[in-house]
């Protein structure tokens, strides 16, 4: 028998597991991203030289600033409606991390950023760390 009670149950039921589900999602999203150890211990074997990083710039005002924003700060204008918020490329957290893990992360992606392995060259992706590098120094 299908009785209003039974219904209202069932439907807060459906709520809770929705939540439990929803909460695990943003749950998984917002675990810190840590390269592997081997990733980490990669070395760029890029010298950051005036003409690569005005290659780089452009790469980055089409590729990352949408989310990252033109200074890095993590407020371009795509960031309000992503989880995880973009990252600050000038931060201290970041400027911590080696150019193997910003490299190994760049590459790889993690959603909502896409895995730029896919669509940069290794060299384009190197130029790139170079770039960010210089941002915290501006």
């Amino acid at each position: 028998m299908n009785t209003p009670s039974k219904k209202l149950k069932l439907l807060k039921l459906l709520i809770v597991v929705t939540a439990i589900f929803v909460s695990a999602a943003v749950k998984a999203q917002v675990k810190p991203w840590v390269a592997p150890v081997a990733a980490q211990a990669v070395k760029n074997p890029m010298p950051p030289t005036p003409a690569m990083l005005k290659e780089a710039k452009t790469l980055y005002v089409t590729n990352c600033a949408p989310c990252h924003g033109e200074r890095g700060k993590g407020d371009g204008p795509a960031a309000a409606a992503l989880t995880p918020r973009p990252a600050d490329h000038t931060s201290a957290a970041l400027h911590n991390e080696t150019d193997g893990s910003l490299f190994w992360k760049l590459s790889e992606g993690r959603s909502p950023m896409p895995q730029y392995k896919k669509i940069l060259t290794e060299t384009q992706r190197w130029e790139l760390i170079c770039y960010i590098r210089s941002l915290s120094k501006k």
